[in-house]
């Protein structure tokens, strides 16, 4: 299938090639293609000289996906696999990363701008944002945390604001489609000389294809930005969420086959997913300041201040958990600029992150959705503050060259408040480690340049690992740690139709945290050896036509990406069970993503895109698999011209257009052999996008 959709592409677009410059006369089109920019590494600058494995998601490359999920816009990206277990339930992992995380995100650190969604404890809420509120995605992929702390899987940074539009406007949106889907959203944003307010709201309901899966969000987001005296800055976020959403748990092989509709059904000695009324909420309150002082034209500052408050509830099977969590802390750094000369043109950033994540978690007995006994209440309060130095140079405008490391400190303080009533916090600190990173780009060519890179990653123990669903608190499980090796390089043509980027790295991780379940369900963490993972990762983005006014073909785009994961496990041996060798649990050996975007005349539009992934490995002894799957989607919409300042835009999209049965979002190792979650048959959507 996916040879058949590529060479098919190509034939089409030789084909419309041809003909449109055989059959129309060429006309001088002044259409402008936006650079590729990042700001991920503290300033803004082109990506063709960036000596990181870095992917960006733009505004017109999320508006083209479905808008009531990041799954399908984050799977676009080589070396990033995004899964949704049911409705509002994503996981999220960067090269591997999947490993430690049952749900949720972990090991990878997520910011908005210059504001960290991560806590201190490590647990990132991305699922409490809506991404049709988001207008940028950047994603550095590797151990990273020379500038942003902890993290082994890399780090995400996502922008509430779309640097290119610079305008006061209204829009508004509305979709709906198959299981019972609806967004509705708003979007309003004031702009003038020297002031942005930008302003989010949306609703979002979905029924869900299986049994117990309906969930839904209220979502506001706002923000705002002050350009003061100058360059100055002042920068305002606030996002409100309020999800819900229920959990239909897993299916083993047999249920999976007969029906992949039902939720987890009940056992002789435990009840299903309905009978215990499995669910999650997540009310989050987030909020953060943002000042950029330039003192003179060669030093600058940025500070943030930021907080949020998490109530979190989640009747399972077995238990109901409670917990409130509220985070603060800031964000600053100081950069000085030398002098810009021909043969050198250089700056030194040094800053300073901390953050405080104060948690009340409680567990009682689950009397079908409601709360029974208390079975036990701890507090636990965790610090994580990192120092960082970074020094990047540009030699002759061909060579950059960055130096950069950071010293981080982690501990927890933590008191039992039922049953043992403790009256004072046991502290258990993490001796303060070190991540260096060394990095450089050679513009060969003005337009190929090849890079190189190491790193030292490192990543302690989230809070949710430290105080798993088993309700002991694990004082034994270390910080996980490695090396990673990378090269690649990036070629791009002069008018930005064209960008190929690839990178072979290998990481070689030490003391790996590895998620295990006890008899009774519940789950604990181990340190479970090391993890060789040697990967590839390639993507291609051309506009084969390029955006134009008087072709036939008003453009056309063609986008590849391709990741290749040979990942084992080094020594990984557990009581008489030895896994070393066997490949890492969860992590696809091959990905293809290939998409072709076609704009006909009238503002119509056509998006087809195939996403192949190769068989899962679920279970540690790597004797159960998920099948291979192939996704087919595609979307149409249709622009009627209106007047000068209004836009207009209808659509329809099918998901899952071959029928595809697959799981995703796997339980890895799971009790029972309950890997399965079935996703969406068929599906489809319409809606409407209106802007003034």
């Amino acid at each position: 299938m996916l040879k058949l959709f590529t060479t098919l592409t190509f034939v089409v677009a030789a084909t419309v090639t041809v003909n449109a410059q055989n059959k129309i006369p060429q006309k001088k089109d002044t259409t402008q293609l936006q650079p590729v920019v990042i700001k991920g590494y503290l300033n803004e600058q082109p990506i063709i000289g960036v000596p990181a494995s870095v992917s960006v998601l733009g505004a017109a490359q999320l508006r083209i996906q479905p808008d009531n999920s990041f799954v399908n816009a984050l799977n676009t990206v080589p070396g990033v696999r995004t899964e949704e277990r049911s409705p509002g339930s994503y996981r999220l992992s960067l090269r591997g990363s999947l490993l430690r995380s049952p749900f949720g995100v972990r090991d990878v650190k997520i910011y908005f701008d210059d504001i960290p969604l991560t806590d201190a404890g490590g647990n990132s809420y991305l699922n409490a944002i809506d991404i049709a509120a988001i207008q940028k995605v950047e994603i550095l992929k590797g151990p990273d945390g020379s500038l942003f702390g902890a993290n082994s899987g890399g780090v995400a940074i996502l922008s509430p604001l779309n640097r290119y539009n610079d305008s006061t406007f209204i829009s508004a949106g509305v979709s709906g489609g198959s299981y019972g889907l609806f967004h509705e959203k708003t979007n309003a944003q004031l702009k003038s000389a020297d002031y942005t307010l930008n302003i989010n709201q949306s609703y979002q309901t979905y029924h869900g294809y299986r049994q117990n899966s309906d969930m839904h969000r209220n979502y506001l987001q706002l923000a705002d930005s002050w350009n003061y005296s100058g360059k100055n800055t002042l920068k305002a976020l606030g996002i409100f969420s309020d999800l819900a959403y229920q959990t239909p748990g897993g299916l083993n092989l047999a249920q999976y086959n007969t029906d992949p509709r039902l939720a987890r059904q009940p056992t002789a000695t435990l009840p299903g997913a309905i009978q215990q009324h499995i669910r999650i909420t997540t009310k989050m309150y987030l909020g953060g300041l943002t000042n950029e002082y330039h003192f003179n034209n060669h030093i600058r500052n940025v500070l943030a201040v930021f907080g949020n408050h998490v109530d979190f509830a989640n009747p399972f099977i077995t238990n109901y958990e409670q917990r409130s969590e509220n985070t603060y802390g800031f964000r600053t750094y100081f950069e000085l600029t030398g002098n810009k000369k021909t043969n050198l043109d250089w700056k030194i950033d040094l800053g300073f992150e901390w953050q405080q994540t104060n948690s009340h978690i409680a567990n009682y007995g689950n009397r079908q959705g409601v709360k029974d006994t208390t079975q036990t209440i701890d507090d636990i309060r965790t610090n994580q503050h990192f120092l960082f130095v970074r020094y990047a140079a540009d030699v002759y405008k061909r060579l950059h060259i960055e130096a950069a490391a950071s010293l981080n400190n982690y501990g927890y303080d933590f008191k039992n408040v039922y049953p043992l009533a403790q009256n004072n916090f046991t502290k258990r600190s993490f001796s303060a480690q070190l991540m260096p990173r060394l990095a450089l780009s050679y513009q060969i060519v003005n337009p190929l340049a090849w890079r190189a890179s190491v790193s030292r990653g490192y990543s302690s123990p989230t809070t949710a690992e430290v105080r798993p669903t088993d309700n002991i608190i694990n004082t034994s499980l270390q910080a996980q740690y490695g090396w990673n090796y990378e090269t690649g390089f990036r070629l791009r043509n002069s008018d930005e139709t064209l960008m190929l980027d690839a990178s072979v790295y290998y990481y070689r991780l030490d003391n790996a945290i590895v998620r295990r379940l006890n008899a009774d369900e519940t789950e604990h963490y181990i340190n479970a050896g090391g993890t060789n993972q040697l990967g590839t990762e390639a993507s291609l983005y051309y506009w084969i036509i390029r955006p134009n006014r008087y072709l036939f073909i008003r453009g056309l785009q063609f986008n590849e990406s391709f990741t290749y994961s040979h990942f084992r496990f080094r020594d990984y041996i557990v009581t008489n069970a030895n896994y070393s060798g066997n490949r890492l649990t969860g992590v696809p050996k091959n990905v293809f993503v290939t998409s072709l975007q076609i704009r006909f005349p009238e503002n119509l539009a056509l998006f087809v895109q195939h996403n192949f992934t190769s068989k899962i490995p679920l279970n540690d002894a790597a004797t159960v698999y998920a099948n291979r799957y192939n996704l087919l989607q595609a979307r149409v919409s249709y622009q009627p011209l209106i007047e000068r300042k209004t836009r207009f835009e209808i659509f329809a999209a099918t998901d899952n257009l071959l029928n595809e049965k697959y799981s995703l979002g796997n339980d890895l190792n799971a009790v029972g052999n309950r890997y399965y979650n079935a996703a969406p048959l068929r599906n489809y959507s319409v809606g409407m996008n209106f802007m003034y």
